[in-house]
């Protein structure tokens, strides 16, 4: 706690973060354990300790998920716009993900990684170049492109407007006004949750959630009839797998299985602010596996009570991988679309993050496709 108080929202420190990330998979794996085999337990302690995981593994998720968020979709922007989507610069000083990253010798760090790229200086801009023009010249492009002049491409003969801006300074400012919403939007959202997560953690809640857990090392509440040897783990946790294979039957898995089906795409153009629906069974799948995935661990545990399959880990943990994929680029599919509803944005920001929207669902719509060549492909083999 003391550390994720002195990392701050910006995630500072690696320790604070590798320690707040294996509190909130142990909460979760512990909350998903006592959920499959709920039947062994005391009904009244399980049932009291289970939201209680839940709330703190999920408070905790959500500053770490803003974040990969916010990485996700820089460097998305810069892949598609081709150059590193800039940030403001003050006093010598690059503001990237909320932390000041000096800029030295002309070199900046692009946002959304790769390599360290030499700032390129001003263009010589004419006198008589308008002042828009002159902005726009001085914004990183795909490519050169020449500063536009009076009585060239604007001029009344050819259909202009004096002052105008060219497409692609237009679009690469675009991208650049994206990242910089983008990131005032996702931070804000972040140290909301960084400090939901310090009050969180410095709560009697928490502190009483920790004494249940700890008292798990010694003594573990069992139900009466499960006293005895671990012979019912078996059945409970093959229910969890059959709850499993029943919600990956519901999916369109033929479908999935053809690259570029445009199925992700589907009403991508609706005004209903909502996640898409056509996502939500296939994060039902994702937590189920995870449910099987901790039951067939605990299993494996047991020497008396070991499952048939030697791959089956592996598996699961491929397919849970694709399945985390898909859930990372729905949720920053919606954060892009929320983004572009913002009211008074310039035609080329509304645009970049109609762009940035259909990449992220190109990668869910890829997602599915390696679930669905994992899962399929074992069950062939079976």
């Amino acid at each position: 706690m003391r550390l994720h108080r002195e990392a701050g929202p910006a995630g500072g420190g690696a320790a604070s973060a590798d320690a707040a990330a294996r509190l909130r998979r142990s909460a979760r794996r512990i909350s998903g354990t006592l959920h499959t085999f709920r039947p062994m337990l005391d009904r009244e302690w399980s049932d009291a300790l289970r939201p209680e995981l839940a709330w703190l593994s999920g408070t905790l998720a959500r500053e770490h998920a803003y974040g990969d968020r916010l990485e996700r979709l820089l460097a998305a922007l810069t892949r598609l716009s081709g150059t590193p989507v800039p940030v403001p610069v003050r006093g010598g000083v690059q503001v990237r993900g909320g932390v000041p990253a000096p800029v030295r010798g002309g070199v900046q760090v692009p946002v959304g990684g790769g390599g360290r790229v030499p700032v390129p200086p001003a263009p010589q801009v004419p006198a008589t170049v308008p002042a828009a023009a002159a902005a726009a010249a001085s914004v990183p492009g795909p490519g050169p492109a020449a500063a536009p002049v009076p009585g060239q491409g604007q001029g009344q003969g050819s259909g202009g407007r004096a002052g105008s801006v060219e497409p692609a300074g237009a679009l690469a400012l675009g991208a650049a006004k994206a990242g910089a919403l983008l990131e005032r939007q996702l931070n804000l959202a972040r140290t909301r949750a960084h400090s939901a997560a310090l009050q969180a953690l410095g709560s009697a809640r928490f502190h009483a959630v920790a004494d249940s857990v700890a008292l798990l090392a010694s003594e573990v509440p069992l139900a009466g009839a499960a006293a005895g040897p671990p012979s019912g783990l078996g059945p409970l946790a093959a229910e969890a797998g059959a709850r499993l294979l029943d919600a990956v039957g519901a999916l369109p898995l033929l479908r999935a299985g053809h690259p570029y089906n445009a199925e992700a795409l589907a009403h991508g153009l609706t005004a209903d602010p909502a996640p898409q629906p056509q996502d939500a069974p296939w994060h039902q799948v994702r937590l189920l596996l995870r449910l099987h995935r901790y039951a067939d661990e605990v299993l494996r545990s047991v020497p008396d009570a070991v499952p048939d399959g030697a791959g089956e880990g592996a598996r699961l943990l491929s397919a849970g991988q694709a399945l985390d994929r898909h859930r990372d680029a729905s949720e920053a599919a919606a954060a892009a679309s929320a983004a572009a509803r913002t009211p008074r944005i310039t035609p080329a920001t509304a645009y970049a993050l109609g762009v940035l929207h259909a990449d992220q669902r190109h990668e869910v719509e890829a997602a599915r496709y390696a679930f669905q060549r994992v899962w399929v492909r074992e069950e062939a083999r079976v």
